[in-house]
């Protein structure tokens, strides 16, 4: 579906993507992850063909990014980070006036219109002026807006930002279920446990590059482990860590001891160690976030 070697984006003298290569399978969910200024939203809008490609090639459909952006355009749906909804209209009025701008028959867009009202859960706010619609309601209806045009390729910055946990677990039911039906969905998001849950396949970026690439499970037991052990920071405890050649990172006053017998770890600890607090949990995505990209804030 997307095959990108050597992408690269300048914007004047700052290298904002820095000669990545990547492909999408058909029918993928697949994301894109990273802190503030790592360059995945840049990589996206290329993907979206609103920002031209600066070296490098980029396929999507077979078509080149730079000389097809019409046709690419055409078979493809977005659902942008901010709501760019139009509030002087009502629901309903929202989905067919977008039609329009594909060109779909009137009885035809109609019927699109109502199958998708009923898709995202919105038929009985069908006449609701849009302005007056919850957060999570207007997420959906933006879903339901890139589906007009039955895209091949859906494209989502951020879909669930600022939702509650019922309105989130919704419009994950709906990609799930448009992955079941063929479309391939490529989204970024700072909600890890949103990526570990949907996507197949993921890659991490960093200053423009791409760190890691591989499905959630395979990337947490590659880079961290299966479980983390966290006990209290002070120097004996290190000191025995060390003599075992475990593999730790301190944070602040914790010590996070990566593994893959969290049980064995605990009882080398227990055993071993003079410690007074300690706990394990599974390994999670924010885990190998963090380790890889750090834990200082970026703007």
């Amino acid at each position: 579906m997307i095959v990108a070697e050597g992408l690269t984006k300048y914007f004047k003298d700052l290298v904002a993507v820095n000669g990545i290569s990547f492909t999408i399978e058909e029918g993928e969910m697949f994301g894109f992850l990273g802190p503030n200024g790592a360059g995945k939203t840049t990589t996206m809008r290329m993907i979206q063909c609103v920002s031209p490609v600066t070296s490098g090639s980029l396929k999507i459909f077979d078509m080149d990014s730079i000389s097809h952006p019409r046709e690419i355009k055409s078979l493809m749906g977005v659902v942008p980070q901010e709501n760019n909804l139009d509030m002087d209209f009502t629901v309903y009025e929202n989905l067919m006036v977008y039609s329009r701008y594909f060109d779909i028959p009137r009885e035809e867009a109609e019927k699109k219109v109502e199958e998708l009202l009923d898709f995202v859960q919105l038929t009985d706010k069908r006449d609701t002026m849009t302005e007056s619609l919850s957060g999570g309601m207007k997420r959906r209806l933006i879903l339901a807006r890139a589906l007009v045009n039955q895209p091949r390729l859906l494209i989502l910055d951020e879909p669930t930002v600022g939702l509650d946990p019922q309105a989130r677990h919704m419009i994950w039911d709906r990609l799930r279920l448009l992955k079941k039906n063929g479309v391939t969905v490529v989204l970024t998001s700072h909600y890890l446990d949103e990526v570990e849950k949907l996507c197949d396949r993921l890659v991490v970026m960093d200053y423009g590059r791409i760190l890691v690439e591989g499905s959630p499970s395979s990337v947490i037991e590659e880079y961290v482990g299966s479980g983390i052990v966290e006990a209290e920071n002070y120097p004996e405890l290190l000191e025995c860590l060390n003599r075992r050649e475990a593999s730790y990172e301190v944070i602040g006053d914790l010590v996070h001891i990566y593994t893959n017998d969290p049980q064995q770890i605990a009882e080398y600890l227990t055993m071993k160690c003079p410690i007074s607090k300690m706990s394990a949990r599974p390994a999670t995505l924010e885990d190998v976030f963090l380790r890889l990209t750090g834990r200082r804030l970026r703007e």
